[in-house]
């Protein structure tokens, strides 16, 4: 039997609380507010791992990156993105110099 990847787990249950209520779950009280909601909260959370990046305390970047990781998946959920779509881009990008990989994209 394979184990499962954390982040996949932790996708189910974000996924899940999509049916839960909002009154006994944080998740489906942020996913009853829509995307932008959603999109807001990550958007926090990114410039708090940033600024604890920034100031060098590494329990700090753990602590934000673990809730920029659950917020991320959280949009996810909201915007209907399953996490092997993102794994999928992943698996395409590797083995790709970033910087050739970067000016390949369309500029919009």
């Amino acid at each position: 039997m394979t184990e499962t990847h954390p982040l996949d787990r932790l996708f189910a249950t974000v996924a899940s609380r999509k049916r839960a209520d909002p009154k006994r779950s944080y998740t489906a009280q942020l996913l009853k507010k829509g995307v932008a909601q959603c999109a807001k909260k990550l958007g926090e959370e990114g410039v708090e791992a940033a600024l604890a990046a920034v100031g060098g305390k590494k329990k700090e970047i753990v602590a934000e990156s673990a809730d920029v990781l659950f917020h991320l998946l959280v949009v996810w959920a909201a915007c209907g993105v399953k996490p092997e779509s993102v794994y999928r881009v992943l698996a395409q990008r590797q083995g790709r110099s970033g910087l050739k990989e970067k000016k390949s994209r369309k500029r919009k």
